[in-house]
């Protein structure tokens, strides 16, 4: 008797063994299924780039005059731009290449990466995700559409005007790709902040009102940030810090008109805030099966 209950506790713990190796093997196997797939959307991004970047760069001449085209448009008769690097006729125009491809293929860099996000959102996040991502895409690039048409002539045009007498300027290419880079990317970053607002807003961090107050402190940020990534120059600054003040204005005002519920129960204080932790490891399990239980439910409502 004593032997056919010690074969059956063994038996018991046999299969117990079994099944926390089989859970452990499968959880191993799921974690390798995600990185193999992660490896491939990754694969499939830097072969887009490569096949981009090879279709632009025997236009690369083209595109590094048409790229400097609002500083030579503006520069006096018989002037031009200067390479002082040995290697900086083909680098330089390398590097524009390559940062268009890459610029160009946000899009479907960004739908790779959805793809291997989205499984693991819900359906509320997804409905807020996508018009989120399309819209951060074309904002950045109204930032550096803006930037090339209606800051470069600006900031040329001043630069060039206070240049003493008896100087010729004469631009390195090399420097002027830098500098263009760097206002692009800021001015890309700038043309987020409506996104950053309404985020902040759908996420119950904050309502318009509240950011409202803020605005001395948002103008001073602005003026700070364009510090940060323009040229040291108060120009520079100024044609980024003003933009950016619009575009929070033109979020709150986004923020107002698409999220007015979300603002109605952040500002009457909708949130309960558990204040003691559950007793016992029961009371957790309970309290998780409820929030699975009303997640389910949100999901299974129509859109």
């Amino acid at each position: 008797m004593r032997s056919l209950s010690l074969s059956r506790t063994k038996t018991l713990l046999y299969g117990d063994v079994m099944m926390e190796d089989e859970k452990e093997n499968s959880q191993q196997q799921s974690l390798m299924d995600h990185l193999v797939e992660l490896r491939d959307r990754l694969l499939h991004i830097v072969l887009a780039i490569l096949i981009v970047f090879l279709a632009l760069f025997s236009f690369s001449e083209e595109i590094f005059s048409y790229a400097a085209d609002p500083l030579l448009a503006l520069m006096p008769e018989g002037t031009s731009m200067i390479a002082t690097g040995v290697t900086s006729p083909f680098l330089v125009p390398f590097k524009l290449v390559l940062l268009l491809s890459v610029l160009l293929t946000v899009p479907y860099s960004l739908h790779q990466i959805w793809a291997f996000v989205a499984p693991g959102l819900y359906r509320n996040e997804k409905r807020m995700a996508i018009p989120l991502l399309v819209s951060s895409v074309v904002l950045f690039y109204c930032g550096i559409v803006f930037a090339y048409f209606v800051i470069f002539p600006i900031l040329f045009g001043f630069f060039l005007g206070i240049a003493p007498e008896g100087v010729a300027v004469m631009t390195d290419i090399g420097q002027y790709l830098d500098f263009i880079i760097a206002i692009f990317f800021a001015f890309g970053l700038a043309f987020e902040v409506p996104v950053a607002t309404f985020l902040l807003v759908a996420a119950g961090a904050t309502t318009p009102d509240r950011m409202a107050e803020k605005r001395p402190y948002i103008i001073i940020g602005a003026f700070v940030f364009g510090m940060l990534l323009t040229p040291p120059d108060v120009i520079s600054q100024s044609l980024l810090a003003v933009p950016m003040w619009l575009l929070f204005e033109l979020g709150l005002v986004m923020s107002r008109f698409f999220l007015k519920e979300k603002i109605a129960s952040t500002e009457s204080g909708d949130y309960e805030i558990m204040e003691e932790e559950p007793e016992s490891d029961e009371d957790m399990d309970k309290l998780f099966d409820v929030m699975e239980q009303e997640e389910a439910e949100n999901n299974q409502k129509p859109d």
